[in-house]
């Protein structure tokens, strides 16, 4: 069948007669006469009853009828895909994060991204409290966890990258203090607690979810500390320093654990909940510009360049 018979038969059944077709089509009834006769006897099946008053479709026809539709539709998907690479991708796009990743890790990518396309522009919002995406008109935000439950539907939740939260100390700390042989040692120690985000109601800092890396066997320990502070950074400053031990990101402590500063503590246990995530709200279709900036990401990211060992 060629794209011309899917559009006849599609107009034969949506208007509910031949002249009514032929004046969509903008042939003459005749050839839609024609066409649809010879269309029939090509497949051997009676497509449409034809009455004096109306044309309707068999079930043969009706079945035709909804392929048509479908072809149809990813032709012309696929024309405008290929219409949209002929152009040179542009316009704005908006997006949200967290100060530390998007200062660290993400202002440099966007930097490269726009480099590569100069047309397109990009504006970062950096926060601590995820915004509401669709409501202040963002694009989407680079974040540190998924959507799950029942608001999922509602999200296009996609991992760019791999993270865990670790526990690290100066080899100042250790020096003086030693090195925690299991987890229950921890709450012998000096603890750098993190109060991020601190308006979520019931939310415990000083409780640290960790898993066993080999067998995923998860394990709560309750730690305490004379310092903590709503800013990571701090609290990464105060861990250099040699104040104590802190339960940090990866990708936060990549430069001080490459040179020393900082050292893991108990490697073989992490917190595996903090994957960097794309987060959009759910949308049917996405620009151009949205699916290469994902992709740049992608590729970006794959290789988890925070990654030490």
């Amino acid at each position: 069948m060629e794209r011309s018979d899917l559009e006849l038969v599609l107009a034969v059944r949506d208007h509910g007669s031949l002249a009514a077709a032929a004046l969509s089509l903008d042939v003459a009834p005749p050839v839609v006469t024609k066409r649809l006769a010879a269309l029939e006897a090509r497949l051997g099946q009676r497509l449409f009853q034809r009455t004096t008053r109306r044309v309707s479709p068999t079930a043969e026809g009706e079945t035709v009828c909804e392929r048509a539709r479908v072809l149809l539709q990813g032709f012309t998907a696929l024309e405008a895909e290929l219409q949209e690479r002929k152009a040179e991708p542009m316009g704005l796009i908006r997006l949200a994060a967290t100060f530390g990743f998007g200062r660290l890790w993400l202002g440099p990518a966007l930097a490269s991204f726009q480099e590569r396309y100069p047309r397109i522009d990009i504006q970062l919002q950096l926060t601590e409290q995820l915004p509401d995406l669709a409501l202040d008109g963002f694009d989407g935000a680079i974040w540190l966890w998924s959507v799950q439950g029942r608001q999922a539907a509602q999200w296009v939740s996609r991992r760019l990258a791999r993270n865990q939260r670790v526990l690290v100390a100066s080899p100042s700390y250790i020096k003086q203090h030693g090195t925690p042989s299991n987890l229950e040692a921890l709450q012998h120690h000096a603890c750098l607690i993190v109060r991020e985000n601190g308006n979520a109601t019931g939310q415990r800092f000083d409780v640290w979810p960790l898993n066993k890396n080999r067998d995923k066997i998860p394990a709560r320990v309750r730690v305490h500390g004379p310092l903590s502070s709503n800013s990571g950074e701090l609290v990464r400053d105060w861990c250099v320093e040699g104040r104590g031990i802190m339960l940090r990101s990866l990708w936060d402590i990549a430069p001080q654990l490459a040179s020393g500063q900082l050292v893991r503590i108990l490697p073989g246990y992490a917190m595996p909940d903090a994957d960097i995530h794309w987060l959009a709200p759910y949308r049917t279709d996405s620009p151009r510009r949205i699916r290469l900036l994902i992709d740049f990401l992608l590729a970006q990211f794959q290789s988890t360049p925070w990654k030490t060992t």
